[in-house]
């Protein structure tokens, strides 16, 4: 099983990483804020998921270890594959973790492949496993309050990917009056 890499980054196929490691390229799928800051031929190293199917074999790949737990505690919850998984990182993954502590619902549906009653049982499976000192309460509430879902749906119909749009709003500093606030705070700091 394939714990860790370390190497060159060969090739950027969307959602992954083809990463040369002594000549051998392996296909990484990583979250998709390491996929967009990552450069053909910069250094990287990776702690690694190695999923196993009968008729595939997978490497899921994280910046941090407390990320590869975090996601192996996300993929553990039945309903939770590793590709949906990966799809939780695309918002502050401290977002998720207070939306777990708080029974928050509606965030943890946004994400694409998971309904009420996928996140009803991610919150009955993981919250005793959260640990509440990992959240940052501040962004948590900033986040979820001050983005609507109709600002969200207009950026991504631009072509913006929920993951981007979660880190530009999370730097603001204030709320949001209004959609029209939202989306122009978003346009000039992408």
């Amino acid at each position: 099983m394939i714990a860790f890499l370390e190497g060159t980054v060969q090739n950027k196929p969307e959602k992954a990483l083809i990463i040369n490691v002594g000549g051998m390229g392996y296909l990484v799928q990583v979250p998709e804020i390491v996929w967009t800051e990552t450069e053909i031929g910069e250094a990287i190293s990776l702690y690694i998921h190695t999923h196993v199917r009968e008729d595939d074999l997978s490497l899921f790949g994280f910046p941090t270890l407390s990320d590869l737990t975090f996601f192996k505690q996300l993929i553990s919850v039945s309903g939770i594959g590793p590709k949906t998984g990966l799809e939780f990182f695309n918002t502050n993954t401290s977002i998720i973790k207070g939306a777990i502590l708080s029974s928050d619902i509606a965030i943890l549906s946004r994400t694409p492949g998971i309904g009420k009653k996928t996140a009803e049982r991610m919150i009955l499976e993981l919250r005793s496993k959260i640990d509440p000192n990992e959240v940052e309460q501040r962004t948590h509430g900033h986040i979820t309050e001050n983005i609507d879902e109709d600002a969200m749906d207009a950026l991504m119909s631009l072509g913006y990917s929920r993951g981007q749009v979660y880190r530009v709003l999370a730097k603001a500093g204030e709320a949001f009056e209004n959609t029209e606030d939202c989306i122009k705070y978003f346009l000039q700091n992408v």
